[in-house]
């Protein structure tokens, strides 16, 4: 067994390094990031939206109905997005989406096997989806199921965090917030093994079948290699940051990218199993995506911003680091008055203060008193607001936050959460009043 910590070697530059350059028109943070073969790069944001990237001009393809937390392409053209409405949903183009289907928890990851026909989905109600890929995607592949109705697998114990198909589309690996790593029969539906138990969660896995190895990062900062048949480990790269939240790797470089809670990138160089670099990528934050461009030049992030962020791999140190502002959310909460400092944490991830509500995941709280729910005319409401006979006032304010919005607001696309305390919603009241009333943020 190999158990690497913290060594640290340097690769020789290549001739001709990329560009380093940003992504910028999401309203919220970024969740995800895939890109195609041909180098275009898709994103889903806690916007409810995913961008699909020509340069730096996005086209939006809006239809979900909360965050959207991972897209992924299927070949070249059609995609494939799933979120935090539970849906997972197609893409024929960026403006004609296709629901294939509904968990009952928000959908975490994706994965496709153009060999078997379909896209498994990994979902917080503790179940793999497993959806017949649409006949125009597959290149008119049969898939390997004959059965075309979407089959649940059953089997965590917790919700389910990755899926990863095995090349022969006939094996799917899926890793849980359980701490388990499983191995299922895409063609039965049965789970074939029990390979990792780890004792906390695990939040991502990357699958390496040529090179003999299955990566994971999990809740604990731990991030290991493995053998993909018995589980027995090849190695260990945990440093000291928790927790794991993504990863990605190249084939043409053959390296694997991880990215953390304390904003850091890793690169493990695989064919040495050695770490080549450790760079605070995010001064405050996260990094939840991670992509690789096909060439392997270029590394693309996101996390707690509204911007995808690319550096050069060779000389990733050269560059600006994410969060060169805190976001408002983020702030020290000794700088703030009680209301402002709720507002910064329940509120400003989802709404601002001006006229437009930016792309953000909910609609502009600008003139919000005395206006009725659901009339925001640049944002896109679900049904349950649709029609809605609310009337914001401190009285009805103060009701959402003391019930819950999913208890005062059945079925409405905000978080669930509450302000317990009746001193911080009156806090927070008193601030709207007038940050509301025409005061930019």
């Amino acid at each position: 067994m190999l158990r690497v910590i913290a060594l640290i070697a340097l690769l020789s530059a290549p001739a001709h390094a990329q560009d380093f350059f940003t992504l910028k028109g999401h309203g919220g943070p970024i969740m995800d990031i895939a890109v195609s073969p041909s180098g275009r790069i898709a994103t889903a944001s806690f916007d409810n939206a995913v961008g699909l990237w020509d340069g730096s001009n996005p086209t939006w393809l809006d239809g979900h109905e909360a965050a959207v937390n991972v897209v992924e392409f299927v070949g070249t053209a059609s995609m494939v997005s799933a979120g935090d409405d539970f849906s997972v949903r197609f893409w024929r183009t960026p403006t004609v989406g296709q629901v294939l289907g509904l968990h009952k928890g928000k959908v975490m990851s994706l994965a496709i096997s153009r060999t078997a026909g379909m896209i498994a989905s990994a979902s917080w109600d503790g179940t793999i989806g497993l959806w017949a890929l649409p006949a125009e995607a597959n290149g008119g592949i049969v898939p390997v199921r004959a059965d075309p109705a979407p089959l649940f697998l059953k089997g965590h114990r917790q919700g389910v965090n990755d899926v990863v198909f095995g090349a022969d589309g006939q094996t799917l690996y899926s890793a849980s917030t359980d701490g388990t790593i499983r191995k299922w029969d895409v063609t039965t539906g049965a789970e074939t093994q029990l390979l990792v138990s780890h004792g906390f969660g695990i939040n991502e896995l990357i699958l390496n079948e040529e090179d003999g190895w299955l990566a994971y990062g999990a809740v604990d900062g731990g991030v290991r290699l493995i053998d993909p048949q018995t589980g027995s480990e090849i190695g260990d790269f945990t440093l000291d940051r928790r927790p794991i939240l993504s990863l990605t790797y190249n084939s043409s470089t053959r390296l694997l990218a991880v990215g953390d809670g304390d904003g850091y990138i890793m690169m493990i160089d695989t064919e040495n199993m050695v770490i080549t670099r450790d760079f605070q990528a995010a001064r405050t934050g996260p990094i939840w995506a991670l992509a690789f461009s096909p060439d392997g030049q270029n590394i693309h992030a996101g996390g707690i911003e509204n911007i995808v962020y690319s550096w050069p791999v060779e000389t990733i140190r050269e560059y600006d680091q994410m969060s060169g502002e805190p976001q408002s959310f983020l702030e020290a909460p000794e700088t703030l008055g009680n209301g402002e400092r709720q507002f910064k944490r329940k509120c400003s991830i989802c709404h601002t203060l001006t006229e437009s509500s930016a792309r953000r995941a909910g609609p502009t709280l600008y003139q919000l008193f005395g206006r009725k729910a659901g009339t925001v005319s640049d944002y896109r409401y679900s049904e349950t607001l649709t029609g809605s006979d609310i009337v914001w006032s401190p009285e009805t304010i103060n009701d959402l936050f003391n019930e819950g919005p999913d208890h005062y607001i059945p079925g409405t696309k905000m978080p669930m959460q509450r302000i317990a305390g009746a001193d911080d919603r009156t806090d927070l009241i008193e601030y709207l009043r007038t940050a509301t009333n025409g005061r930019r943020n």
